[in-house]
């Protein structure tokens, strides 16, 4: 078991909808489904490290195992590791579960895990986690089943931390990822990049009984529509993200049902900080202003989101901080500011993407708010094939869509630390990153409280993006798949579905 001290720091459960003898009952093994996921590109990965979008998250989780792997309430629960413990939240003792294999046969060690937490550190692997594995002081070998993992500075939350889809293990020394060799639930049956990803069941997965199904086939279906289609038609048993204009459709039908996971995902306003417009502060402030939360909440996501106020932390959070004061949807003060910044008139293109959720329909009411008021906005619907690589974050505006993360020091670590390669805004505050350390050292829950709700505050008030709402996720299903149960991180149980569900019959 995981000690007390390494399970703090777990989130409310979502909630599903869905009728429990759905979810639940006597699992059967065989059969193969079909899962209908919105994101492919010639630049999908079998490499976790560079795992950086929903269909990556998926073959991670079911090509390989992390040390640690989340419940439906984001507490950490062994994985690979049978234990990790820690006396100072500096120096914590993995011990790792014994007759685990890789799919080619070779034993899992110490070595592979020592090998896979240090090369997130390596600038020319590229990893999407490299902001946090910046903590990693050192990691070694201590016994046949042991490693010794060593941070900088204290963090109580490393273990919830490891269960993030780049920290699975990889072979020691793999640098060649055009194939995949894990310990997973499932072993590469084929690959091919931009079009699909076939698994089949790993005889040998450490978890006795599962996975139950013989075989998945992963597909990119960008467009909703034709998703909801698929599923519909029998074509795909899963298909991740449904809007909510679609619920009614599929819950109206004899073959397919809904499942809703609260969540804090959402898909926010870009406003760059390294250009002159958008990183006015009174221009950042009023596009602000402009965000009728209730609308999208409303008439974009039907009522499925909770109402957010321009900082990451969801009330899921046991971190959220209440206190700050709701901005208002407020046209006249958006105006008053882009009037004194010089901005009213002027004419700025707004890259959107069905790629990011809604971001297409939610750009359309801020121009329709902003042309009230005299800004010109031009929204660029651009498609979701490559659009992460090629307009996320290279323009002024933008929209991104940003997955639920199991802590507050995650959050802030990849997307709003100065440094972070995926800091969103190119936001840069040294007050900031200072707090990020002390609250990561202090092993008093009331006071990182009190230091991320200041964290809140400062990008509520400053930082460079406008998130209007927390959506939550919503996942089609064939009504004969069972054992789906909510995990906030992402659409169909945070991904991991894969060594979870089963064919009824």
């Amino acid at each position: 078991m995981l000690s007390r001290r390494s399970l703090l720091g777990g989130m409310a459960a979502g909630a599903v909808l869905t009728p429990a003898d759905r979810l639940i009952g006597k699992p059967r093994s065989g059969g193969r489904i079909r899962v209908a996921t919105i994101v492919a590109s010639t630049a999908d990965t079998l490499d976790p490290a560079r795992a950086g979008n929903s269909s990556d998250f998926m073959r991670m989780f079911l090509l390989y195992s992390g040390l640690t792997q989340y419940d439906g309430a984001l507490r950490a629960h062994p994985g690979l590791a049978e234990s990790i413990e820690t006396d100072d939240n500096i120096v914590w003792t993995i011990r790792l579960r014994r007759g685990v294999h890789f799919h080619n046969g070779r034993a899992l060690s110490p070595d592979d895990v020592v090998y896979s937490l240090l090369r997130h550190r390596d600038p020319a692997v590229g990893s999407k986690v490299k902001a946090v594995a910046e903590q990693f002081a050192g990691a070694r070998r201590t016994g046949p089943l042991e490693v010794e993992l060593r941070l900088s500075g204290p963090n109580p939350d490393i273990p919830i931390m490891l269960a993030q889809p780049q920290f699975v293990i990889v072979e020691n020394g793999r640098r060649d990822f055009s194939v995949a060799n894990g310990t997973g639930p499932f072993a590469m049956k084929s690959f091919a990049p931009g079009i699909r990803t076939v698994v089949r069941r790993n005889p040998n997965y450490w978890k006795q009984a599962r996975p139950y199904l013989d075989e998945i086939e992963l597909i990119a279906i960008p467009d909703e529509l034709s998703r909801v289609n698929a599923l519909l038609s029998g074509d795909v048993q899963l298909a991740l993200a449904i809007t909510p204009g679609s619920v009614k459709r599929v819950r109206a039908s004899s073959t397919s049902l809904v499942m809703e996971t609260r969540s804090g995902i959402f898909t926010d306003l870009i406003m760059r900080q390294d250009n002159p417009v958008t990183r006015n502060p009174d221009f950042v402030l009023a596009m602000k202003h402009l965000m009728d939360r209730d609308l999208i909440k409303r008439a974009l996501f039907r009522g499925y989101a909770t109402i957010a106020n321009d900082q990451p932390i969801s009330p899921l959070d046991p971190y959220f901080n209440p206190e700050i004061p709701q901005r208002a949807f407020d046209p006249e003060k958006a105006k008053f500011l882009l009037k004194r910044a010089g901005l009213l008139g002027t004419r700025l293109p707004v890259y959107a993407s069905p790629a990011a959720n809604l971001s297409v329909d939610m750009g359309s009411i801020l121009q329709e708010h902003a042309a009230q008021i005299g800004l010109k906005l031009a929204i660029n619907r651009v498609p979701s094939d490559g659009y992460w690589s090629t307009h996320w974050m290279k323009h002024p505006l933008t929209f991104g869509n940003i997955n639920q993360r199991p802590t507050a020091d995650m959050m802030f670590s990849l997307f709003f630390k100065s440094k972070a390669t995926e800091n969103e805004a190119g936001w840069s505050n040294e007050k900031f990153d200072r707090m990020l350390i002390e609250a990561r050292q202090s092993s008093d829950p009331v006071l990182r409280k009190a230091i991320y709700g200041d964290m809140q505050w400062m990008i509520h008030r400053s930082g460079g993006v406008g998130i209007p709402v927390f959506i939550s996720l919503l996942d089609g299903y064939d009504r004969r798949i069972r054992g789906l149960q909510p995990i906030p991180l992402g659409g169909l149980m945070g991904y991991t579905f894969g060594e979870h569900v089963w064919l009824d019959a």
